[in-house]
Protein backbone atom coordinates (compact mmCIF):
# COMPACT_ATOMS: atom_id res chain seq x y z
CA UNK A 1 0.00 0.00 0.00
CA UNK A 2 1.66 3.59 -1.22
CA UNK A 3 0.66 7.02 0.69
CA UNK A 4 -1.56 7.57 -1.91
CA UNK A 5 -3.69 4.40 -2.07
CA UNK A 6 -7.56 4.28 0.51
CA UNK A 7 -7.10 2.07 3.23
CA UNK A 8 -8.64 -1.29 3.19
CA UNK A 9 -12.22 -1.86 4.71
CA UNK A 10 -12.75 -4.79 6.46
CA UNK A 11 -15.13 -7.44 4.25
CA UNK A 12 -18.53 -8.78 5.47
CA UNK A 13 -21.34 -7.54 6.58
CA UNK A 14 -21.99 -3.94 7.81
CA UNK A 15 -21.86 -3.55 11.87
CA UNK A 16 -25.35 -2.30 13.28
CA UNK A 17 -26.42 -1.03 16.23
CA UNK A 18 -30.13 -2.68 16.05
CA UNK A 19 -28.98 -6.11 16.01
CA UNK A 20 -26.89 -5.65 19.09
CA UNK A 21 -30.36 -4.33 20.97
CA UNK A 22 -32.39 -6.57 19.55
CA UNK A 23 -30.07 -9.18 21.61
CA UNK A 24 -30.49 -6.98 24.38
CA UNK A 25 -34.38 -6.78 24.23
CA UNK A 26 -34.28 -10.99 23.84
CA UNK A 27 -32.20 -10.87 27.18
CA UNK A 28 -34.57 -9.18 28.63
CA UNK A 29 -37.58 -11.21 27.42
CA UNK A 30 -35.65 -14.69 28.75
CA UNK A 31 -35.50 -12.62 32.34
CA UNK A 32 -39.10 -11.62 31.73
CA UNK A 33 -40.16 -15.05 31.26
CA UNK A 34 -37.71 -16.59 34.01
CA UNK A 35 -39.58 -13.85 36.51
CA UNK A 36 -42.50 -15.48 35.84
CA UNK A 37 -41.96 -18.69 36.16
CA UNK A 38 -40.05 -18.58 39.01
CA UNK A 39 -42.72 -16.29 40.52
CA UNK A 40 -45.70 -19.26 39.75
CA UNK A 41 -43.25 -21.78 41.03
CA UNK A 42 -43.50 -19.70 44.22
CA UNK A 43 -47.18 -19.50 44.38
CA UNK A 44 -47.53 -23.37 43.49
CA UNK A 45 -44.76 -24.38 46.34
CA UNK A 46 -47.14 -22.26 49.02
CA UNK A 47 -50.30 -23.77 47.64
CA UNK A 48 -49.21 -26.83 48.90
CA UNK A 49 -48.14 -24.89 52.60
CA UNK A 50 -51.90 -23.59 52.68
CA UNK A 51 -53.27 -27.03 52.05
CA UNK A 52 -51.37 -28.44 54.95
CA UNK A 53 -52.32 -25.75 57.62
CA UNK A 54 -56.25 -26.54 56.08
CA UNK A 55 -56.06 -30.01 56.35
CA UNK A 56 -54.54 -29.60 59.99
CA UNK A 57 -57.56 -27.83 60.60
CA UNK A 58 -60.21 -30.39 59.04
CA UNK A 59 -59.67 -33.42 57.79
CA UNK A 60 -62.15 -32.68 54.09
CA UNK A 61 -59.22 -31.34 52.69
CA UNK A 62 -57.10 -33.54 50.39
CA UNK A 63 -53.57 -33.88 50.87
CA UNK A 64 -50.96 -31.73 49.49
CA UNK A 65 -49.86 -34.02 47.05
CA UNK A 66 -46.88 -33.27 44.69
CA UNK A 67 -47.10 -29.60 44.89
CA UNK A 68 -44.32 -28.02 46.18
CA UNK A 69 -42.03 -30.24 44.31
CA UNK A 70 -43.97 -29.26 41.88
CA UNK A 71 -42.98 -25.51 42.76
CA UNK A 72 -39.84 -26.11 43.33
CA UNK A 73 -39.53 -27.19 39.61
CA UNK A 74 -40.90 -24.26 38.34
CA UNK A 75 -38.54 -21.88 40.26
CA UNK A 76 -35.74 -24.14 39.46
CA UNK A 77 -36.82 -24.29 35.19
CA UNK A 78 -37.24 -20.06 36.27
CA UNK A 79 -33.61 -19.70 37.11
CA UNK A 80 -32.39 -21.99 34.52
CA UNK A 81 -33.89 -19.84 32.05
CA UNK A 82 -33.08 -16.34 33.55
CA UNK A 83 -29.43 -18.42 33.06
CA UNK A 84 -29.46 -19.74 29.76
CA UNK A 85 -30.54 -15.99 28.44
CA UNK A 86 -27.88 -14.86 29.89
CA UNK A 87 -25.24 -17.01 28.78
CA UNK A 88 -26.91 -16.49 24.81
CA UNK A 89 -26.44 -12.94 25.38
CA UNK A 90 -22.85 -13.19 26.29
CA UNK A 91 -22.03 -15.28 23.42
CA UNK A 92 -23.59 -12.87 21.15
CA UNK A 93 -21.54 -9.49 22.80
CA UNK A 94 -18.13 -12.13 22.60
CA UNK A 95 -18.82 -12.96 18.84
CA UNK A 96 -20.32 -9.33 17.64
CA UNK A 97 -18.36 -6.65 19.95
CA UNK A 98 -17.98 -4.13 17.58
CA UNK A 99 -21.86 -3.17 17.17
CA UNK A 100 -22.53 -2.05 20.81
CA UNK A 101 -23.57 1.45 20.57
CA UNK A 102 -21.62 4.31 22.75
CA UNK A 103 -23.14 4.80 26.45
CA UNK A 104 -24.72 1.07 26.64
CA UNK A 105 -23.87 -0.95 29.60
CA UNK A 106 -24.25 -4.52 28.86
CA UNK A 107 -23.13 -5.27 32.36
CA UNK A 108 -25.90 -3.88 33.87
CA UNK A 109 -28.45 -6.62 32.42
CA UNK A 110 -25.89 -9.59 32.79
CA UNK A 111 -25.91 -8.58 36.42
CA UNK A 112 -29.25 -8.54 36.77
CA UNK A 113 -29.41 -12.00 34.73
CA UNK A 114 -26.83 -13.78 37.30
CA UNK A 115 -28.16 -12.07 40.50
CA UNK A 116 -31.72 -13.78 39.34
CA UNK A 117 -30.24 -17.13 38.62
CA UNK A 118 -28.90 -16.50 42.41
CA UNK A 119 -32.37 -15.68 43.96
CA UNK A 120 -33.87 -18.81 42.18
CA UNK A 121 -31.61 -20.71 43.66
CA UNK A 122 -31.87 -19.54 46.97
CA UNK A 123 -35.74 -20.37 46.54
CA UNK A 124 -35.21 -23.74 45.62
CA UNK A 125 -33.08 -23.90 49.00
CA UNK A 126 -35.68 -22.67 50.92
CA UNK A 127 -38.76 -24.51 49.50
CA UNK A 128 -37.07 -27.67 50.00
CA UNK A 129 -36.99 -27.08 53.71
Amino acid sequence: MTSGDAPELPTGPPLDPRTYLAAERTLLAWLRTGISVMAFGFVVARFGLFLRLLRAQTTAIPAPGFSPYLGVALVAFGAVACGAGAIQFQQFRRGRSGERPPGSKPFVALALSWGLVLVGAALVVILLD
